[in-house]
């Protein structure tokens, strides 16, 4: 258990960042690793506490109190088997994970928990460095079929499950390249795509095959799936944006975020594109301040934009806990994004109200309303690029067109938790795809969860059809 009183001495360290003002000149990743005597002393600050909270502010179970121990006694390769024990994929999260493992550290209490998800990102660091990260191959094969519709973190996470207990997997991807929401969703600045190509490959090692550019629910139905393997598993995300149907929609110049990001990722891999959204020079206006929001305002420093304004309708948050999110909960409270550090502008308590353009038909503004003012709440926001980033309602269901499958009220895939069922015979559903817009770690925890339901339903109809 950590140093005893190592809470006590030393201070929560953050890693470092290369300097805003230098690091909106490119799109490289600008957060380093924790050095490692640094990451050994955070390690040690971790009590292994009786009652280890931070488990239950994982999703994925991730054994946090282990590999921070691991770290303080420099056992790092012992720290990488742990992590990848219940995560495939923690060099990602330890990048992008909002860590609510942290918000449950029982140091949260104090303002100062364990950084877990620096020292997960130095882990997985580590292991990729050193070299740690070989195929894990099954040494027997099932015989077994599934094909896992989907690209992103639930879907590779499923693939690789399923292809270790030895079935043959196939992960069909609309794109043409793969990763889904890790590839053309989120910045190279916040996580560089050769880690994604680096998992690809030691997937192919152990036996999943990839296939691109296929449209499933066009040019594949999930009935031919069906009929040619065992399982299918849908983990296509939750890809259809939230519209705003005001006054003004269709005026050029105004996107959808996920529209906008995955041409700049496009652009950053050199992809020479005829016609492309750019915020060069422009006034942008960016409406929702989540994840996406944020990281259309880091993408559009880097372009050069004249100016950004970042729109919430929410109120601003407390900077503290508050009464109804007592921890170890997630909180809600004020926080700045690295992209939210590097520049623009934030209002908060304002609702657009119609945009207005042009005689061109090119917006020029919008029209908004403070919620929260006394007297004229009016406002107006010059723009000339506006990004629609204000979250997702659902999944595709063009992904299975030609089929009854059940949906809920929000469109999600209706699939129970630990079977992962749908209406469907043998075919399931997982991530965003079920449970409806949330974070990668989620995702990875759905695709592994998924992957021991598929499994043991094949092993009981093995076992059926054995009687």
């Amino acid at each position: 258990m950590g140093r005893t009183g190592a809470f006590l001495e030393e201070p929560r360290r953050e890693p470092d960042k290369e300097p805003a003002a230098e690091r909106v000149a490119h799109s490289r990743e600008f957060e380093r690793r924790l050095p490692v005597l640094a990451a050994r002393e955070q390690g040690a600050r971790c009590m292994n506490c009786g009652v280890p909270t931070c488990h239950g502010g994982c999703p994925l179970g991730n054994a946090i109190p282990d590999f921070n121990d691991l770290v303080y006694r420099d056992r790092w390769k012992q720290a990488s088997a742990s992590l990848h024990g219940t995560n495939n994929f923690p060099e990602v999260t330890g990048r992008v994970c909002p860590a609510p493992c942290e918000a449950a550290c029982v140091l949260e209490l104090s303002g100062e928990p364990v950084t877990i998800r620096a020292l997960e990102r130095a882990v997985a660091d580590r292991a990729i460095d050193e070299g740690w990260l070989l195929p894990q191959p099954a040494e027997r094969r099932t015989g077994r079929r599934v094909a896992v519709v989907g690209s992103g973190p639930a879907g590779l996470a499923c693939a690789q499950e399923l292809a270790r207990m030895g079935h043959d997997v196939t992960v069909l991807e609309r794109s043409d390249r793969l990763g889904g929401l890790l590839r053309y969703g989120i910045p190279d600045f916040k996580l560089d795509k050769s880690l994604i190509d680096r998992r690809i490959e030691q997937m192919r090692a152990e036996g999943v095959s990839f296939r691109s550019n296929v449209d499933v629910g066009r040019a594949v139905t999930v009935a031919s799936l069906r009929a040619t393997h065992d399982a299918v598993v849908l983990a296509t995300g939750a890809t259809i944006a939230r519209d705003l149907p005001i006054e003004g929609r269709a005026l050029r110049g105004v996107h959808f975020a996920m529209e906008y990001l995955e041409q700049a990722n496009r652009a950053v891999a050199g992809d020479a594109l005829s016609a492309r959204i750019d915020a060069r020079d422009k006034r942008v206006l960016i409406l929702g301040g989540g994840d996406t929001g944020s990281d259309c305002l880091g993408t559009a420093l880097r372009q050069g934009a004249a100016s950004i304004v970042q729109l919430e309708i929410a109120p601003r948050a407390p900077d503290h806990r508050g009464e109804r999110d007592p921890w170890p909960h997630w909180p809600w409270i004020f926080r700045t994004s690295s992209s939210q550090e590097e520049g623009g502008q934030r209002e908060f308590a304002v609702r657009t109200v119609r945009f207005i353009g042009d005689a061109s038909g090119n917006v020029t503004a919008a029209q908004c309303v403070r919620t929260h003012a006394d007297g004229d709440a009016s406002i107006e926001f010059g723009a000339d690029l506006v990004l629609l980033a204000m979250g997702f309602t659902g999944p595709e269901p063009s992904a299975w067109s030609g089929t009854a499958l059940a949906t809920d009220a929000r469109g999600n895939i209706e699939a129970p938790w630990g079977a992962f069922s749908t209406s469907e015979a043998r075919v399931f559903a997982c991530g965003d795809a079920r449970r409806g817009q949330s974070l990668v770690v989620w995702a990875i925890a759905e695709g592994r969860a998924c992957a021991e339901a598929v499994h043991r339903a094949m092993l009981h109809e093995t076992e059926s059809a054995a009687v």
